[in-house]
């Protein structure tokens, strides 16, 4: 069987072809000593949290004005393999990736770590009213842990070996604190959120979030939902400011967003709710 050809970075100090990618993942866990180029630059800064412990990044890729899809819902795929390998790489990092159900049900992703070498996380989906269908492609039993986030009192009926966390919900919607606090209780301390764009604009908007990558494809939609939604604000100084990386990936621009002077602790994000 012919090898997949591997991807390599506009600004990679690997030679195309070499394969200075496959010790990453254990070499990031480990922590003890610095990746290899260009993997410290991307992703050095998720090895450690600085606020409390966590490590949260969420991801967005989107067309340059701002699109994650078209009006009638088309997103496959708006960026190319580049940017969907640095997709994978991150799920290959992580502990657990999190999705909304809404995102469960229209994409119906896997999940897992398929673009590049590495191990699969736990998948996390966020399910307040039990919408999310036995046949979901997250909930394949591959060995990968599974855990559905869900509110206290509702009845949610999932496949053997699922877990479940019942979370208190208002107005529907579970608070990303609470969300957080569960998943590190159960030994998740680096969280990939992933979508949809409802749910990474809750996250942000909530302050949960270290980095924010923002995949930027070269196409231009003119139309369809828009990568992040938050309250608007009076006046420009009262805007979240992030201090940004710029890396270029393929034909993708990938902004690096450090969000972690503005991200509260667990505990400080729970009272604030």
């Amino acid at each position: 069987m012919t090898p997949p050809p591997k991807e390599h970075l506009a600004t990679n100090a690997c030679e195309p072809g070499a394969d200075c990618w496959a010790d990453v993942p254990r070499m990031f866990r480990e922590g003890d000593c610095a990746l290899p180029m260009p993997w410290q630059e991307l992703f050095g800064p998720l090895q450690r949290g600085l606020v409390d412990g966590l490590v949260v990044v969420a991801q967005l890729g989107q067309s340059i004005d701002a699109r994650i899809a078209t009006p009638n819902g088309d997103s496959k795929y708006i960026n190319g393999a580049h940017g969907l390998a640095h997709l994978h790489r991150l799920r290959a990092l992580v502990d657990a990736v999190l999705i909304g159900v809404g995102t469960a049900q229209m994409d119906d992703p896997q999940l897992t770590v398929r673009r590049v070498v590495g191990p699969s996380p736990a998948r996390v989906i966020v399910d307040p009213n039990g919408r999310l269908p036995w046949t979901a492609r997250v909930l394949a039993a591959d060995g990968s842990r599974r855990l559905v986030i869900t509110h206290a009192g509702g009845k949610t009926r999932l496949p053997p070996g699922v877990e479940v966390a019942a979370l208190p919900e208002v107005n529907g919607q579970i608070a990303p604190a609470d969300i957080l606090g569960a998943l590190a209780e159960r030994g998740f301390r680096r969280v990939l959120v992933e979508g949809g764009a409802n749910t990474v604009s809750r996250f942000l908007q909530a302050r949960c979030l270290d980095r924010l990558h923002v995949l930027i494809a070269p196409i231009i939609i003119g139309g369809g939902p828009a990568s992040v939604t938050l309250p608007p604000v009076a006046r420009v100084d009262d805007a979240v400011r992030a201090p940004i990386r710029a890396h270029v990936l393929g034909d993708d621009l990938l902004l690096d967003c450090d969000l972690s002077g503005q991200r509260l602790p667990i505990a400080d994000a729970k009272k604030s709710m």
